[in-house]
């Protein structure tokens, strides 16, 4: 797979990186989605799982070619490096566009997830009891964190880990959203906002020589935050994808079945017509975070009045279905190349 790529297609796969980062910023958007329609799941899992206790001995011994080779290193560095270049300029901009086109965007989004559930589902011709009550399952599941109340805010360090084990689930697994799983805990702000923001400062300072940073303890507190957390998502990423690839092997259905049911769950989430709830302090103001932002708590969902802001949201939710196509018809004409 490795020596095959062309020029092309690593080109897509920084691209894929790109899109797969933006879903995961987005609450209610799994980057895993992403990876399942665009056709490189199973690789991506499989890739993953490859971080293991052989790639650990080979890094000890020094065998850095062999390592890269085993852990299929091309493909991940050039995934992810399209996730990290969309978490500092793509996000900002769906950041923006959600700001001052939240109805649309939200849209987009909803439709993606509907020709998601048509791509996945389209094939799968594997429907029986057990199938039926994953999908359930999942649907349930998915439905039901959409309209849990979130947490408060808490930096405690164990549970920083676990969020960032959460987190990561949303790259791993179709249809369930990390970054909404970090509202519901609360730390969504503390940990894709402040933290994030606290280390862009820091590396800014840095390049102009300024230390001062490291007498700063609310800047030194976000940092270790950070770290904590990006270990915890480093740690979850590898379990996850072990256990998935396991449970894909021997439980494919099942695991497809409930895939189907999550992404038709975070539908809830994703719901376009709905109003965004903010966190107050006691008095009834906004609470603002770091850089003087409104902090979403949840949302309130309605149905439309059909007016033409409607119809455009319609039309929206249309294009994000055909984008998803477009992807899949991407994704048939790759695998033809390949085969």
């Amino acid at each position: 797979m490795e020596n095959t790529r062309t020029f092309k297609d690593k080109l897509f796969l920084i691209l894929k990186g790109l899109g797969m980062g933006a879903a995961n910023k987005v609450p209610g958007v799994s980057g895993g989605v992403v990876a399942f329609v665009a056709g490189f799941y199973e690789e991506f899992i499989y890739s993953l799982q490859k971080v293991n206790s052989t790639a650990l001995k080979l890094l000890i011994k020094g065998r850095f070619k062999s390592f890269y080779t085993y852990i299929n290193g091309r493909f991940l560095s050039l995934l992810f490096l399209g996730m990290i270049v969309s978490f500092f300029s793509i996000s900002k901009l769906l950041d923006y566009l959600i700001t001052h086109y939240q109805l649309y965007v939200w849209s987009v989004f909803f439709g993606m997830i509907i020709g998601s559930i048509y791509y996945i589902s389209k094939d799968f011709k594997d429907w029986k009891t057990t199938t039926i009550i994953a999908l359930l399952i999942g649907t349930t599941l998915g439905l039901g964190i959409s309209f849990l109340d979130p947490a408060t805010e808490n930096d405690n360090l164990i549970f920083v880990f676990f969020c960032g084990i959460i987190s990561v689930s949303g790259m791993t697994l179709p249809g369930f959203s990390g970054s909404f799983i970090l509202i519901l805990l609360g730390n969504y702000v503390l940990l894709l906002v402040d933290s994030v923001n606290a280390l862009f400062d820091t590396f800014s300072e840095i390049l102009i020589g300024d230390f001062s940073f490291t007498a700063n303890l609310e800047r030194l507190r976000m940092l270790k935050v950070l770290t904590v957390f990006t270990i915890g998502s480093v740690v979850g990423l590898v379990t996850f994808s072990h256990a998935l690839n396991y449970i894909l092997k021997h439980y494919k259905s099942v695991t497809i079945a409930s895939i189907i049911g999550f992404i038709v769950g975070s539908l809830g989430v994703v719901w376009p017509f709905k109003h965004t709830l903010y966190k107050l302090n006691d008095n009834g103001s906004l609470l603002l975070d770091s850089r003087g932002q409104k902090i979403i708590e949840n949302y309130e969902r309605f149905l439309p009045p059909l007016n033409t802001q409607t119809y455009l949201a319609i039309f929206y939710i249309l294009l994000g279905i055909a984008i998803v196509l477009a992807l899949e018809l991407y994704g048939q004409k790759t695998r033809q190349q390949q085969a």
